[in-house]
């Protein structure tokens, strides 16, 4: 399965990519690991990671100094197993969903790869397409029909391309993007209120693990397709540095504006367009303009990656689409359904739905990365050489269904429903899925005697 060293291979940006789940030739390799820090830090580096910290202090009820720790808790969690996940891709050639093969089976892996379509492909990019149509609405005075058409347009067209367009892409726009939202993060947390008012003084375990939760829910999801941005790297590529690049690409990003969230919502109105009421903090109509044009741009980096890793969870189901541009057909399929549920979110309660979304992605996503993380230790940190083949892991199946119904049957506390086991703790049900599915899988990957 390990593939030939190399540093050669093309990065043309320009032309569509026609690879979709099958390993990456040799001779297509090409890039280095420190460019995964862009690639995950351009992509969080827009207004839904900001909106975290919304979450945290005005939803959740937390002080600001406990909203900070919650997501860096939940942020640090999420990023150390995205960084290991993300060195798969090397020695591969294979995308995450592929991969994950070697736990669930083909067959059942059907499952994984189903919900990371509608999760990446229709769901966050339907959260991230609003975000920034927001934020082109407040910059350019646009309908927000109209900016939303913008940014989905612009979102397809770069993830029709693939690959190498993505990246090139994410590393132009963080440094336009790490700049602005620098500048911004030093204005917004010059202005917090961080004395801790009498009511929210004690210690509130209910709020922090909803935040850490969320927090979890909304880095972990990239996890699902790690490895998809590290498959075109030569195989002899540093696991260690890349490892790191990747994982703090990620938490750098997310970990900061959650952050800035959460302060800036100590002075902020929850009322009103939460991205104006954001930028108003800046004082400054020019910058103001620069860090919305800068939420705009990070919502499409966020949304080219979700589109794109979405349509190649499609083709990971196994479904066989008989043309060789499939991925990209996919993508532009997956974009417009994706734009529908956007619309329908910015007419419907957005505050309310993304709060929901980002809890029920860290219940799926938790017990998905245990099992694959789980599965790769006991193997020997190897994967099986039967993933292109019918080869099938039951294992997998039963751990991930048990503990993801056990988990949120238990410990879920959203509006519409409490886990009769939630009591005074929040929501622990990520943390829950996970240490369940570690174990159950682990138990029958010995019990059912699965191959290596």
């Amino acid at each position: 399965m390990v593939m030939s060293n190399t540093n050669s291979g093309s990065a043309k940006a320009t032309t569509i990519e026609t690879n979709d789940i099958a390993p990456i030739p040799a001779g297509e390799r090409h890039g280095k690991a420190w460019h995964l820090f862009t690639v995950w830090s351009s992509p969080n580096l827009e207004f839904a990671t900001i909106f975290i910290g919304f979450l945290a202090v005005i939803v959740f009820g937390l002080n600001v100094w406990q909203a900070i720790a919650a997501v860096v808790v939940g942020n640090s969690l999420a990023a150390v197993t995205h960084g290991v996940l993300s060195t798969w891709g090397p020695k591969t050639g294979l995308p995450q969903m592929v991969l994950g093969r070697s736990a669930f089976g083909k067959l059942g892996n059907i499952i994984p790869a189903g919900l990371s379509t509608l999760v990446a492909g229709i769901g966050w990019f339907a959260v991230n397409s609003t975000s920034g149509a927001f934020a082109l609405q407040a910059l350019t005075h646009l309908s927000i029909e109209v900016s939303l058409l913008i940014v989905v347009v612009a979102q397809i067209l770069v993830a029709f391309v693939g690959h190498n367009l993505i990246q090139k892409f994410e590393r132009y726009a963080f440094y336009y993007l790490v700049v602005v939202f620098g500048i911004a993060a030093v204005i917004v947390l010059s202005q917090g209120n961080y004395v801790v008012a009498a009511d929210k003084s004690s210690f509130n375990l209910i709020g922090f693990t909803l935040t850490a939760a969320a927090a979890y829910g909304y880095t972990a999801g990239w996890t699902a397709f790690a490895s998809d941005y590290t498959r075109y790297l030569p195989a002899n590529t540093n696991s260690r540095q890349l490892g790191l690049a990747a994982g703090l690409g990620n938490w750098f990003a997310t970990t900061l504006l959650m952050s800035v969230g959460a302060v800036a919502w100590t002075v902020a109105s929850p009322e009103g367009n939460p991205t104006s009421n954001f930028t108003g903090l800046l004082h400054n109509d020019f910058l103001a303009a620069l860090v919305l044009l800068g939420i705009a741009v990070g919502s499409i980096g966020a949304n080219v990656l979700n589109v794109y890793s979405g349509a190649m969870s499609f083709l990971a189901v196994g479904i066989k689409l008989g043309f060789k541009a499939r991925r990209a057909i996919m993508v532009a399929l997956a974009g417009v359904i994706g734009s529908i549920t956007a619309y329908a979110a910015i007419k419907g309660d957005f505050v309310g739905g993304f709060e929901g979304f980002l809890l029920v992605v860290s219940y799926w996503v938790a017990p998905w990365i245990s099992i694959v993380l789980t599965d790769w230790l006991v193997r020997g940190r190897k994967h099986s050489s039967d993933l292109e083949g019918n080869g099938e892991n039951i294992a997998g199946v039963i751990a991930f269904v048990v503990a993801t119904v056990f988990s949120i049957w238990g410990f879920a506390n959203q509006v519409a429903y409490t886990g009769p086991l939630s009591a005074g703790l929040g929501d622990i049900t990520p943390l829950v899925g996970f240490v369940v599915a570690a174990a159950l899988y682990s138990a029958l990957y010995k019990a059912l005697k699965i191959k290596k």
